[in-house]
């Protein structure tokens, strides 16, 4: 393992980009295992945050920084997200955010995989209500806290879930720093209040 990081960075780039013009996955797989092989843990962590963006990348190479350090709980939550946009389930990314909970419990990025790994909507629900009490400023959360709580209330005609999706909305409301999220909120209010 010796390839210097700003060459890691360039070498990767250059995997990348031919991926993006040729999408011969075998051949990407195959590039980024020899890539891993001479790259030091901390350079392809970085090389691969660069390329976050493009799952079939950053999880073949967070999967090898799992496996060289089992507790890096970034490299978990990022091969986490990675698993969960191509389509591989809740129960493995759950596990991976769990495992990324138990490394770091004030990794945000884990609790929002692991709230949208619960396969339930009441549970996903009151997974949602955990993440916002532990990160009361975190927006996209009372958000999804919002729209689950919405769903269930509406799923199941319960009082309880409704009231919490229009506070938390109301909540989301008072804070909405551009106009069009105002308009959304205030529609949703709508909707929700009709429903009661």
């Amino acid at each position: 393992m010796n390839t210097p990081p700003s060459r890691a960075l360039s070498q990767l780039a250059s995997i990348t980009e031919k991926y993006r013009q040729q999408a011969n996955l075998p051949e990407l797989l195959e590039e980024l295992a020899a890539f891993a092989e001479r790259t030091a843990t901390d350079d392809l962590f970085a090389a691969a945050d660069a390329h976050a963006d493009i799952p079939e990348v950053l999880g073949p190479l967070m999967e090898v920084v799992v496996d060289r350090e089992p507790n890096h709980a970034r490299a978990l939550v990022r091969l986490a997200n990675a698993y969960w946009l191509t389509g591989r389930g809740p129960d493995v990314v759950g596990e991976l955010a769990a495992r990324a909970l138990t490394a770091d419990p004030s990794h945000r990025g884990a609790w929002h995989l692991w709230a949208l790994t619960d396969t339930e909507p009441r549970g996903r629900m009151h997974r949602w209500l955990q993440v916002t009490e532990r990160f009361p400023e975190d927006e996209l959360a009372k958000a999804n806290l919002a729209d689950n709580a919405a769903s269930v209330g509406a799923a199941e005609d319960d009082p309880v879930a409704l009231k919490l999706a229009l506070d938390t909305f109301a909540e989301l409301r008072r804070t909405a720093k551009h106009p069009q999220q105002a308009q959304a909120l205030d529609q949703a209010m709508t909707a929700l209040r009709s429903r009661r």
